[in-house]
């Protein structure tokens, strides 16, 4: 078994519909693979963990790599694990739509992230630093609420 996370930044044009058909495509593709991990999207930035077969984990990061839907994309972390941190989670997803939420129901979504966060028992260095980026990520004022 083995783990990666990475940052990367969306390209401005991207909808939060691309963001769905995205979801639907990795969790159709994770789930015949042997993936699991999760997904957050904030302020346009992307930050992933995926965990699975090491050799399926790394293919899948290459072509993440190619996807033009994104750029900056910089892999942070990677263990070879013995356990998943996200063993029940197909690919969860995040969508924080700044734009659609009132200012305390989106500071309320955002609280409950970083309880997850806090009540999570990452068992790996990749999956300690996921949530220690998820939760700087966060901590970014949003644009418009």
């Amino acid at each position: 078994m083995y783990t990666l996370t990475y940052e990367s930044q969306a390209v401005p044009e991207l909808t939060n519909n691309d963001i769905e058909k995205i979801l639907i495509t990795a969790q159709n593709f994770n789930s015949q693979n042997g993936i699991t991990g999760c997904l957050i999207f904030y302020m346009g930035k992307f930050i992933q963990i995926l965990e699975g077969p090491k050799e399926t984990v790394l293919e899948l990061y290459k072509n993440i790599e190619k996807d033009k839907r994104h750029s900056k994309i910089e892999m942070f972390s990677e263990d070879d694990i013995t356990e998943r941190n996200f063993p029940d989670w197909g690919m969860a997803y995040y969508p924080i739509d700044e734009k659609a939420m009132g200012y305390a129901e989106f500071e309320q979504f955002k609280r409950n992230l970083i309880l997850l966060a806090d009540l999570s028992k990452p068992t790996n260095v990749t999956a300690i630093l996921f949530w220690k980026k998820m939760k700087l990520l966060l901590s970014l004022p949003p644009k418009k609420v």
